[in-house]
């Protein structure tokens, strides 16, 4: 995949139309740079974010002041034991579930308090999501899965045909492209869900388990995927509950219990003699 110029902000490839956060919405200094709309350093940054439930008059906190930051082009894994909230946080960052309390700011706009339509609005031209059990659209084909969030963002169909042969070809299902979803095997269609995340070039890829489903050939061609986007500049945030996955990412967060129990950067061990290999070892 290629990058023809730099990630834009927020007012990207099409203008967001008024009232998404409206003319006085907070924004973030940006420091460093002369260009007054040069991109944020800062992707995603969190400040005590809290999301509660309640139930038969019960609250139960799923994430508990969590704090995190993303820079553009950093990979970010995000682990933990089930109910430790990794997969809440990720629908609350994505706009999928409203925060009860706290921050999120996105390429420097703060975007916690959007109404329904304005996280649809945001998602569709910033943000993809790969989901552990694909969602795709039963009644679409795979290209028409692939191209429909860059032609929402505003591709011409001709950009979106070309973005998707491209995705397709590197992902080895291009023949797959006027196939029905539902007659893929689940490894195609975890290819075919994260195509479509990458089709519109989003400023950030949310991925929740991406390999949950997947047998070792097809995590290989997603993990590929993963490993090229991220090389381009994608800033990826996944949650995963595999080790080995998560040795690809720049950090490793760890939640537990809806806190943040750990940050640590991904350090590679030099390669052995022996050939033993993809071993990492965390630093905090």
């Amino acid at each position: 995949m290629s990058r023809s110029a730099p990630r834009r902000g927020l007012a990207g490839k099409v203008p967001l139309p008024r009232g998404v956060w409206g003319d006085g919405s907070p924004r973030e200094k940006k420091h460093g740079g002369s260009g007054g709309d040069s991109p944020p350093e800062t992707v995603l940054r969190t400040a005590k974010l809290v999301k509660e439930y309640r139930a038969d008059g019960v609250t139960v906190e799923a994430i508990r002041g969590v704090d995190i930051k993303l820079a553009a082009g950093e990979f970010v894994a995000i682990m933990g034991p089930s109910g430790s909230g990794k997969s809440t946080l990720l629908h609350v960052l994505g706009g999928l579930e409203p925060a009860t309390s706290g921050e999120i700011w996105l390429l420097g706009e703060r975007v916690d308090g959007l109404s329904t339509a304005g996280w649809a609005i945001l998602r569709r031209r910033h943000v993809g999501f790969v989901f552990q059990f694909f969602n795709l659209l039963s009644n679409m084909t795979v290209a028409d899965n692939v191209e429909l969030p860059a032609l929402l963002a505003g591709a011409t169909p001709r950009q979106a045909r070309r973005r998707r042969e491209e995705l397709l070809a590197e992902l080895g299902i291009a023949d797959k492209a006027g196939t029905a979803p539902a007659r893929l095997s689940g490894g195609e269609q975890q290819r075919v869900a994260l195509a479509r995340a990458l089709a519109n070039e989003p400023s950030l890829l949310l991925a929740d388990e991406p390999t949950g489903n997947l047998d070792s050939s097809n995590t290989r061609d997603v993990l590929r995927l993963l490993r090229r986007a991220h090389a381009d500049g994608q800033a990826i945030l996944m949650v995963t509950h595999d080790a080995r996955v998560a040795s690809m990412a720049d950090r490793v967060i760890n939640l537990f219990d809806g806190m943040v129990a750990d940050d640590a950067k991904v350090v590679p061990i030099p390669r052995r003699v022996n050939g033993v290999a993809d071993i990492v070892e965390l630093r905090g």
